[in-house]
């Protein structure tokens, strides 16, 4: 099925699983990745662990069944061994690459746009399987994923969950009984999947696959959904500044009882206080907490070090800067300046750059000259935001 992205955020994101045939899509998923890059990556690329997990019949090898120094003058230890990899393939063992999003240049802009696009932080993983083999037991994932079908076939059974809308604390090793009776149970989806097919799996369904003839390839793009949970505990993280939520419990309770008088009249305090904080709580510093906890599992796009440390001794007024692309940018202004925040800097800028940053967090580009400061003043503005990784050169 294809479908719009408002319908599938009002019916499925978070609530249904969704099957997506090749013959409905605009394209295959070739041009993110295929086995001549796998082979790539794991022979010529000196990827290491734990970029790559090796797994069959939902036993997990150890990193050093897979890996060796890379010779001399490269001697790191855990690098992987493309004659032990052919090896464990060659046996029917699965075969996990971890952390696309970061190594394979198609992945990393792919990431980045999906990224921007849904505002939940992004991965991806590729599964490679031997013919006839599972690598993995029927589970759930803590997290959203689109399975994307990149050549080979693959049978899917989806189950429903045994725990909606998991938390990451809430793995389905700690539910093995529950998911081996649902796995058991008719499930709600058997299909293949073949190239150019996907299928969106909400956090919690439960699911195990299988490749059928030949070496199956697919995507895993797991999407880490902010929750509301996560929204608590930013609020609780803040709650620390209240004297009243500080205070000790009075010595010489049995907390080992937890149903005892004392201990629950503590407790119904403990509710009391949080609700009167909560009551007056300033939602500005939770929001700062959970943009910070956001920014550390993205990253914008690349940048060029060595290209732009060239060009900076080569700035002038007629230079033009745009902001950096899937960089999420916050600042304030008070009476001192402006204070601008990314996930990796600080900067304290004059006042006078608000209508600068606002032309470009609109998406417009900047010519150094057209900036409302002085010549220097402007020319330093832009080193210190190319220099932050704020910007970069058009």
């Amino acid at each position: 099925m294809n479908i719009d992205p408002d319908s599938f955020a009002d019916e499925y994101w978070s609530r249904q699983p969704l099957l997506s045939r090749a013959d409905t899509l605009p394209q295959d998923f070739t041009d993110l990745l295929d086995l001549d890059a796998v082979d790539e990556l794991l022979s010529r690329r000196g990827v290491r662990t734990p970029f790559l997990r090796v797994a069959k019949g939902g036993v997990i090898r150890p990193a050093t069944s897979f890996t060796r120094g890379g010779g001399s003058g490269a001697e790191v230890g855990d690098q992987l061994a493309d004659d032990k990899i052919l090896d464990l393939f060659a046996d029917g063992n699965t075969l996990v690459l971890q952390g696309l999003h970061r190594l394979w240049p198609p992945l990393i802009d792919f990431a980045a746009a999906l990224r921007a696009e849904i505002a939940h932080p992004v991965q991806v993983n590729a599964y490679l399987t031997p013919r006839s083999s599972q690598g993995f037991a029927h589970h759930y994932d803590v997290h959203d994923v689109f399975v994307l079908q990149v050549c080979g076939t693959k049978r899917w059974q989806i189950h429903p969950p045994v725990l909606a809308d998991p938390l990451r604390g809430q793995p389905w090793t700690d539910r093995k009984a529950a998911v081996e009776q649902a796995s058991s149970q008719p499930p709600l989806i058997d299909t293949v999947l073949e190239p150019g097919d996907a299928l969106y799996l909400p956090r919690g369904y439960v699911h195990g696959a299988q490749a059928l003839d030949g070496v199956s390839a697919h995507l895993t793009v797991g999407v880490h959904a902010v929750t509301r949970f996560a929204i608590a505990e930013a609020l609780l993280a803040e709650a620390a500044s209240d004297p009243n939520l500080r205070t000790s419990i009075p010595l010489g309770t049995d907390l080992t009882d937890p149903e005892g008088a004392v201990v629950a009249d503590e407790i119904r305090a403990t509710i009391v206080a949080l609700g009167s904080w909560l009551e007056h709580a300033d939602i500005t510093a939770p929001g700062d907490r959970l943009r910070r906890q956001v920014w550390a599992q993205t990253r914008p796009a690349p940048i060029s070090p060595i290209r732009t440390a060239v060009a900076l001794m080569a700035l002038d007024d007629q230079s033009v800067i745009a902001l950096r692309p899937y960089l999420d940018l916050h600042w304030r202004t008070s009476r001192e300046g402006i204070r601008v925040e990314t996930a990796t800097h600080v900067l304290d800028l004059d006042v006078g750059t608000a209508s600068t940053l606002e032309a470009l967090q609109a998406g417009h580009s900047v010519r150094l000259g057209d900036i409302a400061l002085d010549p220097e003043a402007a020319l330093d503005l832009g080193r210190r935001l190319l220099r932050a990784g704020v910007v970069v050169l058009v």
